[in-house]
């Protein structure tokens, strides 16, 4: 096993950009859904990449497409044919009710493909101004258009001018929805996560997708999905819209695709496939190296039927902390899809999500706050009853601890 390279964190900062709050923990190896330190320290992975680690850490078939695809050829650019992609398109667009793909590297560079995608269709069709509705607290990514499309201007401060064309929706406000898309003649698309990640892991409501999805039948604009944390079997759906019974014209998808090897992906129905040469691209998008990950990903989910551990992990871990909602008293709320879930602690008892976190991480278990008062687990896929069951005892034991110190 290779050893982690020997360096300190304060060399660390001396040369990499501080643009992350991260915690005190450097990494040295992992398997399955455990990681180590370079101290020897053991945790539990809740965490899984932030819901990329799909097959858990060292899983030795995608070490194994990745190694030979490597030892094959990793690269040639998309001047030319790759039948890796090719292929890996196919069993994308099987699983759902698209019909073609653009691959990429990354979540922004997905829902900045579906932003232009959405842009140039609109034009097309006479819309010179086009405009893209999205929803307060989304999360679209840190480019310069996905982050205006997220509806968060705590993302936006600093960074102006933002880029015009986008008006925002409370989430699951159907009425407000409404309102809005009729105060905008020339709507473009209207963007949604099926679930709020960033937002506190909030779910959308069948009745808030089927509205957006009736206006833009009555529009002409397109429902657009942002799946990049949602997406490959996380909310216990390949496709966490299919939890809300309607179809999208468009979605985006990266994180559990590759399962930890940088790769993402647009994929839209035929109709809106107004993307030709020259419009888009992406030199490494969707490259032999991150296509044979991508494949090694679906094929395990297919072998080992994961969507089945998903339902009967989340079943396990919604009941464990229901029951200590129950018995600690400071848990307002549990919710999420999947293994997507979140707990919400009651801002009256005084403990944030940060700082259970860091409780958390100094116990074994690495979790990741989604907001100031949720935290949010998000486990390789591969999860064991007995390594859930584990989770759920160290969070019992921190809160109590933490309970007992307010």
């Amino acid at each position: 096993m290779a050893t982690a390279p020997s360096f300190q964190k304060e060399d660390f900062d001396e040369v990499v950009m501080t643009t992350y709050g991260r915690f005190s923990l450097a990494v040295s190896h992992g398997e399955g859904c455990w990681l180590w330190d370079t101290e020897g320290k053991k945790y539990l992975d809740f965490a899984a990449g932030i819901a990329t680690c799909t097959l858990g850490h060292a899983d030795g078939r995608l070490a194994d497409a990745v190694s030979k695809q490597m030892r094959t050829f990793h690269h040639v650019s998309n001047l030319y044919y790759i039948p890796q992609q090719g292929e890996l398109a196919r069993k994308l667009v099987d699983s759902c009710c698209a019909d073609r793909v653009f691959f990429c590297n990354s979540g922004a560079e997905a829902n900045e493909a579906a932003i232009k995608l959405a842009r140039k269709y609109a034009h097309s069709n006479g819309n010179e101004s086009p405009v893209i509705i999205t929803a307060i607290n989304s999360f679209h990514g840190r480019t310069l258009a996905t982050m205006t499309a997220t509806g968060q201007p705590k993302y936006q401060q600093g960074f102006g001018p933002l880029v015009p064309g986008f008006e925002y929706v409370p989430y699951n406000d159907v009425d407000a929805l409404k309102d809005l898309a009729k105060a905008t003649p020339n709507l473009a698309a209207i963007m949604l996560e099926p679930l709020q990640g960033e937002g506190g892991i909030r779910p959308a409501t069948p009745e808030f997708f089927a509205a957006a999805r009736q206006i833009c039948d009555e529009t002409g604009a397109l429902l657009v999905a942002d799946e990049v944390q949602t997406g490959v079997c996380r909310t216990g759906k390949f496709w966490g819209h299919q939890n809300l019974g309607v179809d999208v014209d468009v979605f985006t998808s990266a994180k559990a695709l590759g399962g930890g090897v940088p790769i993402g992906a647009m994929l839209c129905k035929k109709h809106c496939d107004v993307l030709t040469p020259g419009t888009h691209a992406s030199t490494y998008g969707g490259n032999a190296l991150a296509s044979a990950a991508g494949l090694a990903v679906m094929e395990a989910i297919e072998s080992d039927e994961l969507l089945k551990n998903v339902a009967a992990r989340s079943e396990q871990l919604q009941a464990g902390l229901r029951e200590l909602q129950a018995s600690t008293g400071v848990i307002s709320d549990v919710r999420g899809w999947g293994l997507i879930l979140g707990f919400e602690l009651a801002e009256s008892s005084g403990i944030t999500a940060v700082q259970l976190c860091g409780a958390l991480l100094e116990a074994g278990l690495l979790t990741v706050p989604a907001g100031p008062q949720v935290l949010r687990l998000v486990p390789p896929l591969v999860i064991s009853e007995s390594e859930a069951a584990e989770a759920l005892r160290l969070i019992g034991q921190e809160l109590t601890k933490l309970v007992g110190a307010a």
